[in-house]
């Protein structure tokens, strides 16, 4: 399995105490994890050309992970297209946190995405398995605590997923969907909601194993018979 983890890469530059915990960037450690769990890894950030998104990077990418937050506008159209393209077509996504907002995001889930409560006042979170027993949460308990870490709260502005795997309690009330699954095309999406960059969640063990299992879940192997559209020659004479 090949991967590409995008990151904006823009709070690690301006931002002090963010580049304490990421020095390299949050792209830096989670391609880190994800080469140690045995997969082939490759980075790309917001101000590479072309986003570091081009047809023939997406066309060696199985799954392309996506974390952004503060420049959701400046990720081109046609690089959103593109990527949208190889999503439909069968590559896998995870999107991080506040890729909830992106555009890509966005335009694979049709609805304004980025409509949600949210506080950044260190609130505790608990992760709730829902699904016990399914193949992201292998190796995971009943629950995942985080000590510190930004409130996301309902009502989350998304479709119906099609798997609910996680749901996220905070100490200040809030409840959220926030770990959900969805099919598109021939391509499967996980959002998974942690991942606040002032504090340290990607060196959790729990979450890396999370994020292992999501990749291999959100792969699917590349069809030798890729669906055909538009006009068709009659099936049967």
């Amino acid at each position: 399995m090949k991967i590409t983890v995008w990151n904006e890469f823009a709070h690690e530059k301006s931002d002090p105490a963010v580049k304490a915990i990421y020095p390299d960037g949050i792209h830096a450690v989670i391609a880190s994890f994800l080469r140690d769990a045995g997969y082939e890894v490759r980075t790309a950030t917001l101000d590479d050309p072309e986003c570091g998104l081009t047809d023939e990077v997406l066309d060696d990418t199985d799954v392309l992970f996506w974390w952004g937050h503060m420049r959701h506008g400046d990720v081109p159209d046609s690089v959103v297209n593109r990527v949208y393209k190889h999503v439909i077509g069968g590559m896998g996504m995870v999107v991080l946190h506040s890729g909830h907002a992106s555009k890509i995001f966005q335009k694979l889930m049709g609805t304004p995405s980025g409509e949600l409560k949210w506080r950044e006042s260190g609130d505790r979170e608990i992760l709730w398995v829902i699904e016990q027993g399914h193949p992201i949460t292998r190796g995971i308990g009943e629950k995942i605590i985080l000590e510190h870490e930004e409130t996301y709260g309902e009502h989350f502005l998304v479709p119906q997923p099609d798997e609910l795997v996680f749901i996220s309690w905070f100490t200040g009330g809030e409840v959220f969907r926030s770990g959900c699954v969805y099919k598109r095309g021939r391509g499967k999406i996980f959002y998974f909601r942690p991942g606040h960059e002032s504090v340290p969640t990607y060196h959790n063990p729990e979450v890396q194993k999370v994020l292992v299992n999501a990749a291999a879940y959100v792969y699917t192997p590349k069809a030798e018979a890729p669906y055909q559209y538009g006009w068709v020659k009659p099936t049967v004479e």
